[in-house]
């Protein structure tokens, strides 16, 4: 593999244009794709992620995130990896990216970079919720297309899919009609602004530079509610308090948002069931149990 990245790096001007590849390093940390170290004779490091040409467009779609990310992006506070170059060469696709040194997360600051993300991009005033082209939550399609109505994308847009996948492992979705009903109305009344969010906001999708600022990287990027990111990161944990107070230091978060955070998670958890099944299949299911309850009690 490391040969076939070497080769692919010789067809690039865009990537190191005045230095040849020292050496090729593997990094863990990853299960959809496999990811390296390129260290360059000048000095410079590289990261890169590789998988088969066939999901070439998983990579296309995660640079298309990180740039729309960095377009808002406030530098003295966040700091997005900017994609370099996307080769496919023989049966391979690879996506070459700024490298970050990583230290132990600044979540204060962490938390002040995504909401500024958020406020800024929510400042275009975008009169649709949703994305262009079709992407990717981990392994999974993430639907493309785009609604003025938030309630009826998240529902139709997220969970439906989801839903309707589930069906593989025993899942009814007729049986879920009326709940999405009123999940649809219940979203609508919140009316949130709209904002570009991350996506797929678990710890493992950020971090911090040696230098201090945050960083976000692997997004799942659209146009939608911010809560979408901020329930995340409660679902996986790794977050504390410095995270949330820095969010709410910058766009301080509606009160009631811990009501939505089960049903923007829901998302997460039906997707995960469906890559992974396990235990994820069952925390489905009690997380709709639950809404289902709460909606008997007009939550």
């Amino acid at each position: 593999m490391e040969d076939l990245i070497k080769y692919a790096l010789s067809n690039s001007n865009k990537v190191s244009k005045n230095s040849f590849v020292d050496k090729i390093i593997p990094v863990g940390g990853g299960c959809i794709n496999k990811a390296w170290c390129i260290y360059f004779k000048n000095g410079k490091k590289v990261f890169a992620k590789s998988n088969h040409i066939n999901n070439i467009n998983m990579f296309k779609f995660e640079s298309e995130c990180l740039l729309a990310l960095k377009k808002f992006a406030n530098e003295s506070y966040i700091y997005i990896p900017e994609p370099l170059d996307l080769i496919s060469y023989e049966t391979i696709s690879i996506l070459f990216l700024d490298w970050i040194d990583l230290k132990q997360t600044n979540q204060n600051i962490l938390g002040q970079g995504l909401a500024l993300i958020h406020k800024l991009s929510s400042e275009e005033n975008n009169k649709y919720f949703g994305w262009d082209e079709e992407g990717f939550i981990g392994t999974s399609i993430q639907k493309r297309g785009w609604d003025t109505n938030w309630g009826e994308f998240f529902i139709n847009y997220r969970l439906r899919p989801q839903l309707k996948k589930a069906e593989k492992w025993g899942v009814k979705i007729e049986e879920y009609e009326d709940i999405l009903l009123f999940l649809n109305s219940f979203l609508n009344t919140h009316n949130p602004k709209i904002s570009l969010v991350h996506g797929d906001l678990w710890s493992g999708n950020c971090g911090s530079t040696n230098n201090g600022l945050g960083s976000l990287y692997d997004p799942a990027s659209y146009w939608a509610d911010r809560e979408v990111d901020i329930a995340m990161t409660k679902l996986f944990g790794g977050f504390h308090s410095d995270f949330y107070n820095g969010y709410n230091k910058i766009w301080p978060l509606d009160e009631f948002s811990d009501k939505r955070t089960d049903i923007y998670n829901l998302y997460h958890v039906l997707n995960h069931a469906n890559i992974f099944g396990g235990s994820y299949k069952q925390t489905s299911l009690k997380i709709i149990k639950d809404l289902k309850h709460r909606i008997k009690t007009r939550f």
